[in-house]
């Protein structure tokens, strides 16, 4: 949860006690003012919410392009084993042949 989506959702909590406060004591005005208050802090839950989806999809194609890195420099490696093991193959045979 970040910040907006925090500071939001207590504009809204605040904005509800105000309404209430407003209607109960029968000022028009603060109850008005803790709809505006709710509808503001709706808006900014709303814009965190789309902040941390923003996040977590950069996040999930960093991991991708991590991991596809991973697996690329895996295989290289494992070619350069491969290979690496059949030039000693061969070079053993070599001395064999000569040895004989």
């Amino acid at each position: 949860m970040n910040k907006d989506q925090v500071s939001g959702k207590v504009k809204q909590t605040v904005g509800k006690v105000k309404q209430t406060v407003g209607e109960t004591v029968g000022n028009e005005n603060l109850a008005n003012q803790g709809v505006l208050d709710q509808a503001k802090g709706a808006a900014k839950e709303t814009w965190g919410n789309a902040k941390d989806a923003a996040k977590e999809v950069q996040q999930s194609h960093k991991d991708a392009a991590t991991d596809k890195a991973r697996d690329r420099r895996n295989k290289i490696s494992q070619s350069v084993q491969n290979t690496k093991e059949k030039v000693n193959e061969k070079i053993d045979e070599l001395k064999d042949r000569h040895s004989a």
